[in-house]
């Protein structure tokens, strides 16, 4: 989870809109020269694309990347599925309904998305549900993908990954019902799961926590986020379907996350051929600015080194 401004250079970082699979509609920003090497990012559960540090999104451009950034659906604003969400029980005990979509339906939305803007394949970088949808869509779509990072992100398996009870007692509290109480609980989940091996901005998390309560749906938000964790749960297990990955692949977790337990880094690297694994000592489940820097080298070095292996 992360929360800061967004970079907007020019006329880029403005909302635009395209329809993909399945009647929903996906708003996206786009920063960079079209002419860079695409880099798609991919946001966690009930992040709107506004979530990714604006620090990232200016070093990605200033390196010659063409970054994209997109509101999952369900969240932001993109389309919301007409299906009711899993209620607490059916979350409680892992029983996805039989009419959710799935980690596949989002990536199929991925999909269009760059096809709506003539990508032919992109580095894919997501983090924790990004990750998954990242996955799933170098795993089901390998011509797309140029790279993987997928960062603090697991593979479904119910024995890895999983968060922290005293961080599912804090997801168990009642929705905000005011963007006051909505800042409140958005900063006191972050202070939670962000670790203390990096400093964060209370200032910055609470801005975006008021901004995307206008963005998105308020005090109903919860209900999106609700779908989306049902599509993990009916997603399953993915590591047999994480061997098929051929893209090169960068796992980046911290070794202090409280939200998917670091066994889920480990677990996506043994699963994907080849996947290089990272541990960022004192990193929980949020991009802090002090591990931008690192975060950025190691993306960036990636991205490359996938490149120059794809090149004949």
């Amino acid at each position: 989870m992360n929360a800061v401004p967004l970079a907007i250079a020019g006329d880029a970082g403005e909302d635009r809109f395209c329809d993909v699979s399945q009647g929903m509609r996906i708003c996206f920003r786009t920063w960079g020269s079209v002419t860079g090497e695409p880099l798609l990012l991919l946001a966690g559960l009930g992040l709107h694309l506004t979530s990714w540090p604006k620090a990232l999104i200016d070093a990605l451009v200033e390196r010659g990347f063409y970054v994209i950034a997109f509101d999952n659906r369900d969240v932001g604003r993109s389309s919301r599925a007409s299906v009711p969400p899993p209620g607490k029980f059916r979350q409680l005990f892992r029983l996805p309904r039989a009419d959710a979509y799935d980690l596949g339906d989002m990536a199929t939305d991925t999909v269009g998305l760059l096809d709506h803007l003539g990508v032919a394949s992109a580095h894919l970088v997501g983090m924790s549900m990004g990750g998954m949808i990242a996955q799933t869509l170098a795993a089901r779509h390998p011509s797309r993908a140029r790279t993987l990072t997928s960062i603090f992100s697991t593979t479904g398996a119910r024995s890895v990954g999983q968060p922290a009870f005293s961080t599912i007692m804090r997801l168990a509290k009642r929705p905000a019902s005011t963007s006051e109480e909505a800042m409140t609980n958005y900063l006191g989940i972050v202070r939670h799961i962000a670790a203390t091996g990096f400093p964060i901005d209370d200032a910055s998390i609470r801005a975006y926590a008021a901004e995307a309560w206008e963005r998105g749906d308020g005090r109903t938000a919860h209900v999106g986020a609700a779908r989306q964790i049902g599509a993990i749960m009916k997603s399953g297990d993915r590591t047999h379907e994480l061997r098929r990955i051929t893209a090169p692949t960068l796992v980046i977790h911290g070794d202090t996350d409280l939200m998917v337990h670091p066994s889920g880094g480990h677990a996506t690297a043994a699963a994907i051929p080849g996947a290089r694994h990272v541990t960022i000592a004192g990193m929980g489940h949020y991009l802090a600015d002090g591990v931008l820097e690192q975060l950025i080298d190691l993306t960036v070095d990636h991205a490359r080194r996938g490149t120059q292996h794809a090149r004949p």
